[in-house]
């Protein structure tokens, strides 16, 4: 029982034993008068039923607090308390958590989830956020991933920033659903990966915004296991940088970015990629999605999603759509299905539990295929899934999902929702 609720709980003691010699005091002057008498009665029965209620109250939130148990309290200390504090400069919440893949073997991540205000006086903005995620596993996977989000003179403004650096094993099974789906087909390397993107936004309007980015990318690759595959390994063999700038447009109405329980996202960004700027060949990326959130009953929210990746070009292979990893299609191995063309949709239910707690459930499907005019007859790619969600800072969430796909499974640990 912390100093606080004992405080609160003597307190609460006193002020009843000073209430009742004082309605004892008044009774002896209010029997004078049978009105009165009856009415300082009535009201002194039912204040002392409401201060006993509170007391119980008190005694009932002490022993929550003690039933919250060693997991509660150890989040706690980490900065996992589910609020805010306006004094720090960046208030941060550490969380570590164990993973397992057959790329990466066993292994431990560590989210750092930072929440901060640019101007205190600002109250229109949403809290700008910083996470840094890093990863480290026995067979010398290693690395660190950045993400901020800052909002700006009332929102008027937003600075997004994308950094990673990776040093992972990785698989290729070629390119195209076709050799992708061959178990036999399997390539396993050892990749390196480092990415930069910062992104301006400006509001146009109240629900529309424009931007501009830069967008650098750079992977290699070593100790090429070809197995039994008959894939062609020749694209692997050539380190690939592919420098470009990015045009966005979108409307959002949102309600939050990190988490958000109502509102839609459409948006179109495009990636121009050039030997000018000093890009190995000359391409473009297409990102388009389009995300809707509805809030059901009172707390629940049911999102849905379309989003694709169209490529065009001379398309490097760490460049081509992905399915599978923990945002795309989660279930399939990120790095298995890949092609120019990309599409995808996923529904997810959210269901908020008591306390911090809540849980998730989705079916999503996907397609790839080199052509865009081919996408509506590509093989479908399903998945589902059930995630665990636990609220660390106020609408951020530490997400734990098992995914399932076809012949394939997927277990991720991570912050924030997939869309």
């Amino acid at each position: 029982m912390t100093l606080f609720l004992r405080f609160s709980i003597g307190f609460l003691f006193v002020g009843l034993l000073v209430s009742t010699e004082s309605l004892a005091s008044e009774k002896g002057v209010v029997e004078k008068t049978g009105n009165d008498k009856v009415a300082a009665n009535t009201a002194t029965a039912e204040q002392v039923s409401y201060e006993k209620e509170i007391v119980e109250q008190t005694l009932q939130l002490s022993q929550d607090e003690e039933d919250l148990g060693w997991m509660e309290n150890f989040l706690q200390k980490l900065g996992a308390d589910g609020e805010f504090d306006p004094d720090k400069l960046i208030d941060f919440s550490f969380l570590p958590g164990p993973f397992y893949n057959p790329e990466m073997d066993l292994g431990v991540g560590i989210s750092a989830v930072g929440l901060y205000q640019v101007d205190p006086t600002d109250e229109v903005s949403q809290l700008s956020s910083l996470v840094i995620n890093g990863l480290a596993s026995i067979n010398g996977a290693l690395g660190v991933s950045l993400e901020n989000k800052t909002f700006l003179n009332e929102d008027n403004q937003r600075v997004y920033l994308t950094a990673e650096i990776f040093d992972i094993p990785d698989v290729f099974y070629g390119v195209g659903y076709d050799e992708n789906h061959q178990d036999d087909n399997r390539v396993d390397f050892d990749g390196q990966l480092v990415r930069v993107n910062p992104m301006y936004l400006h509001r146009l309007s109240s629900h529309i915004f424009v931007g501009a980015g830069f967008d650098f990318n750079y992977a290699e690759t070593r100790n090429i296991d070809v197995l039994d595959s008959d894939v062609d390994i020749d694209p692997l063999l050539e380190t690939s940088r592919s420098v470009g700038v990015n045009l966005l447009v979108n409307y959002d109405s949102r309600d939050n970015v990190l988490n958000p329980e109502q509102g839609i996202i459409a948006q179109i960004d495009t990636g121009i990629f050039r030997k000018d700027l000093g890009s190995k060949t000359d391409f473009e990326i297409v990102n388009a999605l389009y995300s809707s959130y509805h809030q059901i009953a009172e707390s629940d929210v049911l999102a849905w999603q379309v989003r694709g990746r169209f490529t065009h070009g001379d398309v490097p292979w760490d460049q081509l759509s992905k399915a599978g990893g923990g945002d795309l299609l989660r279930g399939y191995t990120s790095g298995r299905y890949r092609d120019k063309q990309m599409l995808l949709a996923q529904v997810e239910y959210r269901q908020n539990l008591s306390g911090r707690h809540g849980l998730v459930y989705w079916v999503g499907a996907g397609v790839i295929s080199d052509k865009f005019s081919e996408l509506t007859s590509a093989s479908v790619l399903p998945n589902t899934g059930i995630g665990y969600r636990f609220e660390v800072k106020p609408r951020v969430n530490l997400r734990l999902d098992l995914a399932f796909g076809d012949n394939d499974t997927g277990f991720y640990f991570n912050v924030n929702e997939a869309f």
